[in-house]
């Protein structure tokens, strides 16, 4: 008997969705910093056992958009409620509801099975974790109730395990030696955009997207050259600082965790490129790889 099926985490911004992915997959594929909308898209991890696959799809924390870009990250969200087997809802300590009225009507009335995870229980007591959790079973009583700290890795075995039973029989989906959908260059962007989210202030990180334009590798090296897009002259100047020093930061950075990722040793080239309103674009989203 072989088990396969998505597995969707959903929840509001900085729950710790991306945190939980990474634990449960055991590779860092989904970018983390403590700024809202860190993840734009929808990313595939993938766990493979002999007798099952599971495919964690990390999505784009629950918000009301407010342009273009917004909007295709919502449309991720919404293709997470259509193909899930099994719906993992994150909340942490004191939420009250997700964002989007919407879709919290769909997690309490899903036929879908939903775990709800209340994460950050380390930053808790045992008194507020026993208020959440009757507050969250009055909430939704369809729904199972894990305390978990995803960033402790506490109960997340016990949460894997009760995936693997609830998950339907059925062939894999992808090969077995697969990790994730995403190509290398996707892994590149989204590590130069978190060295970024993590270096940059205000509006900046928001208003940058990053385009792999080479990517040759050998037996030795990998030689990469990524183009961060902005939207002004001014955010342009404020990426590359004073003397290039910000942007050779960044570079430094990500190619520290692009060798971690890669197993080999990498060389980046940072290039900086004004490209206006890109995130009001349905254009240039398309080409980025957002829906529309």
């Amino acid at each position: 008997m072989h088990k396969s099926g998505f597995v969707n985490i959903i929840g509001n911004p900085n729950v710790g969705k991306s945190t939980l992915m990474n634990a449960m997959v055991g590779e860092k594929l989904s970018i983390i910093t403590s700024k809202a909308q860190t993840t734009r898209h929808r990313i595939f991890g993938i766990v493979n056992g002999e007798d099952f696959q599971v495919v964690f799809s990390d999505t784009p924390g629950i918000i009301k958009p407010a342009y273009e870009l917004q909007s295709s990250m919502m449309n991720f969200v919404k293709s997470a409620f259509e193909d899930a087997d099994v719906m993992l809802y994150m909340v942490e300590i004191g939420e009250q509801g997700l964002k989007d009225a919407l879709f919290f009507k769909k997690i309490s009335t899903s036929k879908t099975p939903v775990l709800l995870l209340l994460n950050k229980i380390d930053t808790s007591d045992q008194v507020q974790l026993e208020q959440q959790i009757e507050y969250w079973q009055g909430v939704l009583p369809n729904v199972e109730i894990y305390p978990i700290s995803a960033l402790e890795n506490f109960n997340v075995k016990e949460v894997f395990e009760r995936i693997l039973e609830l998950l339907p029989e059925g062939p894999p989906y992808f090969p077995k030696d697969q990790i994730t959908d995403k190509p290398e260059r996707f892994f590149v962007n989204e590590t130069v955009r978190e060295k970024i989210l993590l270096q940059y202030k205000k509006e900046i990180p928001y208003a940058v997207e990053v385009e792999t334009e080479e990517f040759l590798e050998d037996n030795k090296i990998i030689r990469i050259r990524s183009v961060v897009m902005v939207e002004r002259e001014t955010q342009k100047g404020i990426i590359i600082g004073h003397k290039g020093r910000a942007l050779k930061k960044v570079g430094v950075e990500a190619r520290k965790d692009l060798e971690k990722f890669f197993g080999k040793q990498v060389h980046i080239e940072l290039y900086v490129k004004v490209n206006k309103n890109w995130r009001n674009n349905s254009g240039q989203l398309k080409r980025f790889g957002y829906n529309n």
